[in-house]
């Protein structure tokens, strides 16, 4: 990919990115639609949904999952999805299912838990990136030394906000107001 279109994105007037944007998504809707499946992501996962006919027992289908390599099939048809996958999946920790005999509805555990596929296959047309805008995440959703920073942050932020210092300037205060009253002989007034 050359850096052209980027460039010619960042000379555009806001309302020629919003028409550009526009067309883009409907293009990536367009090409996306004509999958035999369709799919969703979040940075840990990739779900995809692939009908078969009704009745459909999972003795009829070929299921594949490699770390890079997928194949679904019906049994005896050509694949319904098959290649090499986007990025690495863990593969002990990705299944499949068939849903009320109808759909087979595949979880795809991702090996880089911090990067957005643009496709499930390599083949498939892409998606941008982008535009992906990630769930919202809850704090209790992460571990603890991050969520402490997390929180740390937002701390900061608000305070920032109102004006008021931010974490590590009250813990200078706390150690400035400790040593003056450690030290009661030294004047400190003009510190």
């Amino acid at each position: 990919m050359s850096n052209q279109p980027e460039k010619k994105y960042d000379d555009m007037t806001p309302e020629e990115r919003a028409v550009f944007d526009k067309q883009e998504a409907e293009r990536e809707e367009a090409e996306q639609s004509k999958l035999p499946y369709t799919w969703k992501q979040t940075l840990q996962d990739v779900d995809v949904i692939i009908p078969v006919p009704k009745g459909t027992r999972g003795r009829d289908l070929e299921v594949v999952l490699k770390k890079k390599q997928i194949k679904v099939a019906l049994k005896g048809q050509p694949p319904i999805i098959e290649g090499e996958l986007c990025k690495e999946i863990a593969v002990d920790d990705s299944t499949w299912t068939l849903d009320n005999q109808q759909e087979i509805f595949l979880h795809l555990e991702k090996s880089n838990q911090m990067a957005w596929w643009e496709h499930v296959v390599t083949s498939a047309p892409k998606i941008n990136t982008k535009r992906i805008q990630p769930e919202n995440s809850k704090l209790g959703d992460l571990d603890g030394e991050t969520r402490a920073m997390v929180e740390k942050m937002m701390f900061d932020q608000r305070q920032k906000a109102m004006g008021k210092p931010d974490s590590d300037e009250l813990k200078k205060q706390e150690m400035f107001s400790k040593f003056k009253n450690q030290h009661p002989e030294m004047d400190v007034s003009n510190s």
